[in-house]
């Protein structure tokens, strides 16, 4: 038998802590390595050197600040895992991590950091739960 791997996905919204439990719960259940996806801004496209280099600079300081105590959360728990800090659009990298990764789980929250109200569930994890090719399991 194949070993299991999940794809863990967080934003820093108020439901990745609890995405974080329930993937390294499942992971321990399992015997399964985790797969961490993180998706920061996307770089600048059109901007001069060296304005670039230094906005570059702050959407990765920023990408660590957040993911910082998801990493160590996981590197308490003992379980299996690789850092995939990709950039946007999360909708669209999250499966194809999990698919590169040949992920048999993707595990994250139901709403994110999007700034889209009053939806039954976040335009991400929408996004998601229609293209990706293994399970996804919403954690609200």
């Amino acid at each position: 038998m194949e070993k299991k791997r999940i794809a863990v996905a967080v934003d820093g919204s108020r439901f990745s802590p609890k995405v974080m439990d329930k993937a390294i719960e499942y992971a321990k259940l399992l015997g399964a390595d985790m797969v961490f996806v993180y998706c920061h801004k996307k770089y600048p496209r059109i901007l001069g050197q060296p304005y670039r280099d230094q906005i570059i600079s702050e959407i990765n300081d920023q990408a660590k600040e957040t993911v910082s105590p998801y990493l160590e959360q996981l590197e308490d728990s003992g379980v299996p895992f690789t850092v995939r800090l990709m950039e946007e659009p999360a909708g669209t990298m999250i499966p194809e991590v999990a698919r590169d990764e040949k992920c048999d789980l993707i595990i994250m929250g139901s709403r994110g950091l999007s700034n889209l109200q009053g939806l039954i569930i976040g335009s991400v994890t929408h996004r998601v739960l229609h293209v990706a090719e293994c399970d996804v399991m919403v954690v609200k």
